[in-house]
């Protein structure tokens, strides 16, 4: 047996938005992990690591893994070259597009491409060679009530407003669980140690969910909320906030409008006036108030339930408005602006109005957002009729069938398509469809740079992440895919397309017109050449960027990040408005006449009649979506696909102990297991989401034998959506259940 040559590699797990720090050892001569650990001396996680990070490996071992480029045949996959692939995708995305035009052709993108800077560098330009407005992604299922609201008050969708937790001494959680999710659109590895050391400086953290979570559990207080009220119980804490002298905006005021907008907004909804519709008495909901406002340095934060309800980017818009009106927008302890080192301070003012509903979808007129459409249109676009249809698609790293709503509608909408490519490992209930699969590399066979959570971190950090294992040889990397896909589908090729990218960010950076105009675009292509791909435009923004050496300074390039091999620790989060609007008059217009109108929508729903029992979902430590699935050390254990049920739900409606139960919808059914638990709001019953994983033709084996489930999204209705924002509704889904003898 030859001698093991073990290299010690510190990089960050790329598996959640945590992306912690993790010391990884290798055997080089065998390509193989033999242990996985946290970097202890890494300064935004210190050595904490979930069980998800182990599984690392197991993404590379995966016997189910694709390892060349496959093409259906019948009822089966074949294995072809890539010059066949890339020919056959040009050929015939490009002969449909001739025919019917270029929105025949849709896209998806699904969540692995947000951990992978690769993707968000190249996937853009891979979708505008297509020349499709057909865009879809997993955006939309999830945190676009977010950006929406991000877009109306602060200019730019990616202008998130982050708890800075470290230093906060009132935590106000709503729809959240960060126990698990260690952060979701805030990158906070161990968050339990960091509520933690809240506690221990005297701070309260509050949560507001329809079921004691593992974060509710540890709370000071866990305040149930009926699913889908929360814009009342916010607007009920505005309305408390004005009523009682409570507003401390501070300099705020100074750049915001429509403060006394938003008074006259909340005045119909007194605490009293909104108890039927949350569940929360008018005491608890003044208490809380009260205490929010007292509070040195206070954080509301809101995350995916009150995201995918009807009113999410109404919802979204109001945590931030309470922050703004107590003066805890952009104050240390509050919420703040990251400011990551590839990024440059103060974004271009908006021109115009926001990019909203500058087209629509086909079949249903839902808004386009920042370039895309709600995918719960997507089923539709396909199947209804007509010239103007969806003839063929891409999807990169996702898996609709499993993670959109009404499944089996979509599942028979991509089984009628005329031509579809996945960028994908696995043939999964969504890449069965395809009739091209293009394999990827795992997340230690490529380097990283956390770009997207940099930007959402709860402090300013950089690092880069080395690759461990050598990719097997049919495998390639996402930019070069997406720049040779580009290129096949206008009659070129990658290297034409990657020349391309070059120029756009060399022009960015060097010469008239640019950042540096002192700078000949020549030597700075000469500095930037050192790296090739897409570390090459990484090194561009990094140079370029706040932290930056301005390409020849003391600050920061890629290679001095790559250097500290533990990460750059740069400081906490500090205040950036008002020169991080982006908004056309650098101003904050709280009281946005899209926001007046869907007010008044809220006001007809609160003469609605309230269904008698709702779904909503969750999430386990060791699982993020179905991607992660097929990982034995992250699959092995106790059933998790389980439907939640109060013991007092399932006397009324006759399940007994350890039955199954007949979850029925508007729009299908499933038979889950029953889990009789108390943490459950009565009225309320709770389905993870990601399962199902036993539908002929998936090749996903340790799934479908040790966590197969059901598919939620058998049950969710793709009708029912956020009108504003076009969010999907994924919580708060009527539902019946019955005992299954």
């Amino acid at each position: 047996m030859a001698e093991q040559k073990l290299e010690t590699i510190f990089r960050d797990c790329t598996l959640c938005e945590a992306h912690c720090g993790i010391q990884v050892s290798v055997d080089r001569a065998a390509n193989r992990v033999v242990d996985i650990r946290g970097d202890k001396d890494d300064p935004l996680s210190h050595g904490y690591i979930c069980p998800k990070a182990t599984g690392l490996a197991g993404l590379s071992e995966d016997p189910d893994r694709l390892l060349h480029p496959v093409k259906k045949v019948g009822d089966s996959f074949v294995e072809i070259s890539w010059e066949e692939a890339f020919t056959t995708i040009g050929k015939r995305f490009g002969a449909i597009r001739d025919e019917h035009g270029a929105d025949a052709i849709a896209t998806y993108l699904g969540n692995p491409n947000s951990h992978d800077f690769a993707a968000t560098l190249s996937i853009p330009t891979l979708v505008r060679a297509l020349g499709t407005k057909w865009r879809f992604s997993a955006t939309s299922v999830d945190q676009l009530p977010k950006m929406f609201a991000n877009h109306l008050l602060f200019g730019s969708a990616g202008n998130f407003a982050v708890p800075d937790i470290d230093h906060t001494d009132f935590f106000l959680v709503l729809g959240g669980n960060p126990l698990v999710s260690n952060g979701s659109i805030m990158t906070a590895p161990d968050m339990r140690g960091r509520l933690r050391r809240l506690r221990k400086r005297g701070g309260k953290l509050v949560v507001v969910d329809p079921r004691r979570s593992e974060t509710a559990t540890a709370a000071d207080q866990h305040i149930p909320i009926r699913p889908g009220s929360d814009p009342f119980l916010l607007l009920a804490m505005v309305n408390v906030l004005f009523t009682e002298g409570l507003t401390a905006p501070g300099r705020l005021a100074e750049f915001t409008d429509g403060i006394e907008d938003l008074r006259a907004l909340a005045e119909p909804f007194e605490p009293e006036a909104v108890e039927a519709q949350t569940g929360i008495t008018a005491e608890t909901v003044r208490d809380l108030t009260r205490r929010f406002a007292a509070a040195k340095r206070a954080a509301c934060y809101g995350r995916i339930g009150i995201c995918t309800q009807e009113f999410g980017a109404l919802a979204s818009w109001l945590v931030d408005a309470l922050n703004l009106l107590t003066g805890n927008l952009d104050r240390p302890g509050g919420v703040l602006f990251p400011r990551p080192a590839h990024a440059t301070a103060g974004p271009s003012r908006r021109k115009d109005k926001i990019p909203y509903a500058r087209w629509r979808s086909r079949v249903r007129g839902l808004p386009e957002f920042g370039g895309e459409l709600p995918v719960a249109t997507l089923a539709e676009e396909i199947d209804h009729g007509g010239h103007e249809r969806v003839r063929a698609l891409l999807t990169v790293a996702g898996n609709p069938v499993c993670s959109t709503p009404n499944a089996n509608r979509l599942d028979r909408a991509l089984a009628s398509l005329e031509f579809m490519v996945s960028v994908d490992p696995y043939i999964n209930e969504t890449t069965r469809h395809a009739d091209i699969i293009l394999p990827t590399t795992a997340a230690l066979e490529r380097v990283n740079y956390p770009m997207l959570f940099h930007g959402l971190s709860v402090r300013n950090f950089a690092k880069w992440a080395p690759a461990v294992l050598t990719p097997p040889p049919g495998v390639k990397g996402i930019f070069e895919i997406a720049c040779e896909i580009a290129g096949r589908v206008n009659g070129s090729n990658g290297a034409a397309v990657e020349k391309l990218l070059r120029a756009s960010i060399l022009a960015r950076v060097a010469g008239p017109g640019s950042s540096h105009p002192e700078l000949s675009t020549e030597k700075a292509d000469a500095i930037l050449s050192r790296r090739e791909g897409p570390e090459y435009l990484l090194d561009a923004l990094i140079r370029n960027g706040d932290w930056g050496d301005g390409f020849g300074g003391d600050g920061l390039s890629l290679d001095r990040i790559a250097e500290a091999e533990h990460g750059h620790d740069l400081g906490p989060l500090a205040p950036r408005l008002p020169e991080q609007l982006a908004t056309v008059d650098g101003r904050i217009p709280l009281a946005h006449e899209l926001i007046v109108t869907d007010i008044a929508r809220l006001h007809a729903a609160m003469a609605r009649e309230r269904p008698a029992l709702v779904l909503i979902g969750r999430r386990h430590l060791r699982s993020n979506n179905s991607w992660m699935h097929n990982v034995v050390s992250l699959a092995k254990g106790p059933d998790r696909c389980t439907l939640l049920l109060h013991p007092e739900d399932a006397r009324r409606y006759g399940i007994p102990v350890g039955a199954k139960a007949r979850i029925r919808s508007r729009v299908g059914e499933v038979i889950a297991p029953v889990e009789l638990s108390d943490e459950m709001m009565e009225g309320v019953v709770s389905l993870p989401h990601g399962y199902g994983h036993t539908t002929p033709g998936v090749r996903m084996h340790t799934a479908g034998k040790l966590q197969p489930g059901v598919n939620s999204n058998i049950l969710t209705d793709e009708d029912a959506v956020d009108e504003l924002s076009g969010n999907a509704i994924l919580n708060t889904i009527p539902v019946t259940i019955a005992a299954v003898q």
